[in-house]
């Protein structure tokens, strides 16, 4: 297990696009107007896809850092105060498809796309505010285990009849 050293610093957004440039998922820990959210979202994807494939991570944009990384055919793209820890930050996207591995089984674009709502609870279940909170698969996994048996015994509940 590793630890994230304390800091004030945070993640600023997390974005997930494919390769086509369609927006997955997006969390915003900063607080952006719509017109500034589209306009970050539409320059760094076209910054991010038109990179070659074997350059670097890390890109300098605006005044923030830029990290990210492609796994099958989705892109997931950090954005950085200027002296946060990049591989750090390439860490704990890799924890984040850890955990979303170990939920959906392999995931792939298609689990984001109509389980949206299961990928923000494990990122929520992991990065609070930009920042990791909890650092632990077993733990993350317990907590989805346990939110999924409560949403269980609620629609059961919710779905006998009452006389």
């Amino acid at each position: 297990m590793w630890t994230v050293p304390p800091s004030g610093k945070q993640m600023r957004f997390l974005l997930l696009f494919s390769r086509q440039g369609k927006l997955r998922l997006q969390k915003w820990f900063t607080v952006l107007s719509d017109r500034d959210k589209r306009k970050i979202i539409r320059d760094l994807t076209q910054m991010v896809l038109s990179r070659p494939p074997k350059a670097c991570n890390f890109l300098p944009w605006r005044d923030l850092k830029i990290v990210y990384r492609r796994y099958a055919s989705l892109y997931f793209c950090c954005g950085l105060e200027q002296d946060d820890n990049e591989l750090l930050t390439l860490d704990i996207l890799h924890r984040y498809v850890e955990l979303l591995d170990q939920y959906f089984g392999n995931v792939c674009e298609l689990d984001i796309i109509f389980n949206f709502e299961k990928a923000y609870f494990i990122l929520d279940e992991f990065v609070i505010g930009g920042e990791v909170q909890e650092t632990s698969k077993a733990s993350v996994a317990k907590s989805i285990e346990e939110a999924e048996s409560l949403q269980e015994t609620m629609e059961e509940y919710l779905s006998k009849p009452t006389y």
